[in-house]
């Protein structure tokens, strides 16, 4: 007589049946890799005066993944605040194609680049770049009057944004009142006031003591564990050891 089977025998076979390979039972559980945040393909760049060409960067090919700290190290003079440049949409490839999250904005109008580059990036200079008829709460207040913020949702990020580097004391000083490390703290507050996906930082430790580097360094990486994709150029190979990848250029070419 044949044996009935119960409810459920069928997907006991079905899975008796499966092959033995990890993979397989792994497969469910993969995640998508991280989008491009940055995608850069075949990227040259040339100044041309009268007299003379100079090639600042020559076939340059990177991908910045979400959530990537990159660091962008190499000689002065190699390419490296130009590849910045043309990451952040301040200067034009004479070749190449630059998409940022997944735009291609090779065919984008400075109005449209304008609007993308102060949507999505922040920037962080080695000499600050801070106004000093302004306050500190004004000076991190500037990125939102480009996007129509209103006064007190304005302030209010401002504020936030300061809170986060730590100078919730310091709101109501002038830049001229502060030290170089809480010149760069300003600086970086106004690059995350707007919540950007990616942060371009040129040289943020470079006018500063090792003390004052580190603490930089560590805001960096703490804005980095919170989402923001950040690439940096820097002299220091200590800071880039810090950093998830290491791009290395020489001459203008990518050399690592």
């Amino acid at each position: 007589m044949k044996e009935e089977r119960e409810e459920g025998d069928e997907w006991e076979e079905d899975i008796n049946t499966l092959p033995c390979n990890p993979y397989f039972l792994l497969v469910p559980f993969l995640l998508p890799p991280p989008k491009n945040m940055i995608h850069l393909q075949n990227i040259e760049k040339v100044y041309r005066t009268s007299t003379i060409e100079t090639l600042a960067l020559n076939n340059i090919n990177l991908n910045i993944r979400k959530g990537e700290f990159v660091s962008i190290m190499g000689p002065s003079g190699c390419g490296k605040s130009t590849l910045l440049n043309v990451m952040g949409l301040l200067d034009e490839p004479s070749k190449g194609t630059v998409e940022i999250d997944g735009q291609a904005v090779t065919q984008y109008r400075d109005k449209e680049l304008a609007k993308l580059r102060n949507q999505k990036i922040g920037f962080i200079f080695q000499s600050f770049h801070l106004i000093n008829d302004l306050s500190v709460l004004d000076n991190v207040e500037i990125p939102l009057l480009y996007r129509s913020a209103n006064g007190r949702p304005r302030q209010d990020y401002a504020k936030d944004a300061l809170t986060k580097v730590g100078l919730s004391n310091r709101m109501k000083h002038f830049p001229k009142q502060l030290s170089g490390g809480q010149k760069q703290r300003v600086a970086i507050a106004r690059a995350i006031v707007g919540n950007p996906d990616i942060i371009l930082a040129d040289e943020p430790t470079g006018n500063l003591d090792s003390a004052m580097g580190n603490e930089i360094m560590a805001i960096l990486q703490q804005l980095n564990n919170d989402g923001a994709t950040i690439v940096m150029v820097t002299h220091d190979e200590q800071m880039a050891k810090r950093t998830h990848r290491l791009v290395r250029l020489f001459d203008g070419t990518q050399v690592l």
